[in-house]
């Protein structure tokens, strides 16, 4: 086999720039450098706390940060990810990387993903997008929608005393002296039921505004809290519009103080109760307002779909929060792209 040559890697950088090759207009849209005083405050000990300068040198922060963003745009494992950007040429750009070039391997992208989420930083990383969004003009407008998505991990055959342990807080019987079966039991996810089905992991919950469906703040927790636990870490005030919208779990007389409190106007599903069905003007105004909410059902959708799914594969709150986070960020810098296709100058 004939030994590729300085032309023929352009060559093929051409053909997938011809294709269109979405990671380019990422890497274009995104001030990655903006993202680097904070990770490197995560991720490197300062001089004076250094025992010698030998030794290998780390991985450039900004570098490892984008490979953590490829991981959540495409729900890779880290011996995946590993994998890809030593096959996928797109990948290798994206990290500005050559074929010669040290490739970080899983165990390193584990030890950063897993160091953001024990500073608890990934929330910092995504504040700091948000903050460029509005300076590019993608300020939260129309109102805010409030909704939350199921992310499943892979499910703990544990039995019912061993659940039942767990939901106390306390260790089962017989953990004690087997850490290795521990580190692989998630003591934090929970079932719950969702249209009849049982689903086990964790819950995403967010605040998408109306004109731009871009995340604007999200709340992560067990997947049995209540959707409306999590609305005083959501709501915020500097929407353009006052409206706020939500399906009928959030519906409560708690809810609707909270609202006017707030000066927000509530557009909230109404719900019927046992022997006091919905009117027809209720179940009209509940679809007139599903037109408003069902905007948040595309990012979960596109979560879903378009970025390969939302399994979270670690083990534990603190780690799944990083993930749920990176899963947001990634979507709000592939959905910039896309807003700048429809408009490049938004108002």
């Amino acid at each position: 086999m004939a030994q590729m040559g300085f032309f023929d890697l352009s060559d093929r950088y051409a053909s997938l720039d011809a294709k269109k090759d979405p990671l380019v207009e990422i890497d274009a849209a995104v001030p990655w450098e903006e993202f680097r005083p904070v990770l490197e405050r995560v991720w490197r000990k300062p001089d004076a706390e250094r025992k010698s300068p030998a030794g290998r040198k780390p991985m450039d922060a900004v570098l490892m940060f984008k490979t953590l963003v490829l991981s959540a745009l495409y729900n890779l494992s880290d011996d995946q990810i590993e994998y890809q950007v030593r096959d996928r040429l797109s990948f290798m750009r994206f990290l500005g990387l050559g074929l010669a070039d040290r490739v970080p391997d899983a165990k390193t992208v584990w030890l950063y993903r897993d160091a953001l989420a024990q500073a608890g930083q990934v929330e910092a990383l995504f504040k700091l997008f948000d903050g460029h969004l509005e300076r590019q003009g993608y300020i939260a407008r129309g109102g805010q929608i409030l909704d939350a998505s199921i992310v499943p991990v892979p499910r703990n055959h544990n039995t019912r005393d061993e659940n039942a342990t767990i939901k106390k807080g306390e260790v089962p019987e017989g953990w004690e002296n087997k850490p290795a079966k521990r580190s692989q039991k998630d003591v934090d996810a929970r079932w719950t039921k969702k249209h009849g089905k049982s689903h086990y992991g964790y819950k995403n919950h967010v605040n998408v505004d109306r004109k731009h469906k871009l995340v604007r703040r999200y709340h992560d927790s067990d997947a049995a809290q209540h959707d409306s636990q999590a609305v005083d870490y959501l709501l915020m005030r500097g929407n353009t519009g006052s409206g706020v919208w939500a399906d009928a779990a959030y519906r409560s007389e708690e809810m609707e103080g909270k609202l006017r409190a707030l000066e927000l106007k509530s557009h909230i599903h109404r719900k019927g109760k046992r022997g006091k069905p919905l009117t027809k003007q209720a179940k009209s105004s509940n679809r007139t307002k599903s037109t408003v909410r069902v905007r948040v059902e595309h990012v979960f959708g596109a979560q879903a779909n378009d970025m390969a799914g939302t399994l979270v594969r670690t083990i534990g709150l603190g780690r799944a929060r990083a993930k749920i986070g990176m899963k947001n960020l990634a979507y709000n810098m592939r959905r910039l792209c896309q807003l700048r296709r429809i408009n490049p100058c938004p108002v």
